[in-house]
């Protein structure tokens, strides 16, 4: 067993809860898939991210790539990635994309990106263009695309509808109260519009949330309203951990048992699909989410096995 990374500033030292604690990445698929990367230096968020479940999700055929480069015209108070004037945009990005998804004989493929503000179009562009190359080369592989929320912009937006890629993925990471310390240049309901404005347009919609920031339990379920009634249907939520020490604290580690509360209230609201726990991330299982009806019946077949 490993324990997952996290930071602490000198004094605010928390020990970890042994729910926290993942088993190191077996199996033949993962070994495949871990030698292409190594021999062919492909680059995943996966691995960047130090993710817990990537054992898991190699072995299920699925990986997570970040598109327009690695720096962030954004300083949001949870993510480790860089934070400055990014690279110009590498207009061949997206066949390569596509050709690494080919190579590792992905099944399931999320993208994501940095947020690219000082573009007119917000990098939608290419967004738009690495959806339609990564379908073109890999017509049998599902797509999960993990969007920023490109300040709202319709046409921006529309370009991802217009590319459909199977799911689009918007997060709000936390609730109303503490989005202007957390998402520092972001706005809690303009991302609920993003996420509006993707349903409108016929997109399966997903969100995720960290639990751990300082947020309560009513402002929790407040949040999973919120996006149930913006037209959200996936919703993953998970623990925060503090990535540096110039990152914000965690706050609390929050049980297992209140995650699984939150995962039945959510579907009490009428969301399609719900994954919460500890060691839940964005594309954690996002293959499944593809699937519509998929979470809710596995929930109401668990619940008529309880009842019974």
């Amino acid at each position: 067993m490993i324990e997952l990374p996290i930071a602490s500033a000198e004094g605010t030292k928390r020990t970890k809860p042994d729910w926290l604690r993942v088993k190191l990445p077996i199996g033949e698929s993962y070994k495949h898939v871990r030698g292409l990367v190594d021999t062919h230096k492909l680059h995943t968020i996966c691995e960047s991210g130090n993710c817990p479940n990537m054992g898991e999700c190699w072995g299920e055929g699925t990986a997570t790539f970040m598109i327009l480069g690695n720096v962030c015209t954004r300083s949001c108070g949870f993510c480790a990635v860089a934070t400055g004037r990014p690279d110009p945009v590498d207009w061949d990005e997206p066949q390569r994309v596509a050709e690494a998804i080919h190579l590792m004989q992905v099944k399931h493929a999320v993208l994501t990106s940095v947020d690219r503000d000082e573009l007119k179009d917000g990098g939608s562009i290419i967004w738009y263009n690495t959806i339609k190359a990564v379908k073109a080369l890999n017509p049998e592989t599902t797509l999960e695309t993990l969007i920023p929320d490109f300040k709202g912009e319709k046409e921006n937006i529309q370009r991802i509808i217009e590319a459909a890629p199977e799911v689009v993925s918007h997060n709000i990471e936390t609730v109303e109260r503490l989005t202007k310390q957390v998402r520092i240049q972001a706005k809690y309901w303009r991302s609920m519009e993003v996420i509006t404005a993707l349903k409108k347009g016929g997109m399966r919609t997903k969100s995720g949330i960290m639990l751990g920031l300082g947020e309560v339990k009513e402002e929790v379920v407040q949040t999973l309203k919120d996006l149930a009634a913006a037209g959200c249907d996936v919703v993953t939520i998970g623990q925060y951990l503090q990535p540096t020490k110039k990152h914000l604290p965690v706050q609390r580690f929050v049980h297992p048992t209140e995650f699984a509360e939150y995962k039945e209230i959510g579907y009490e609201l009428g969301l399609d699909y719900v994954e919460s726990g500890p060691l839940v991330r964005s594309s954690y299982h996002s293959e499944r989410h593809v699937v519509a009806g998929y979470g809710r019946s596995e929930w109401e077949k668990a619940k008529a096995l309880q009842n019974s």
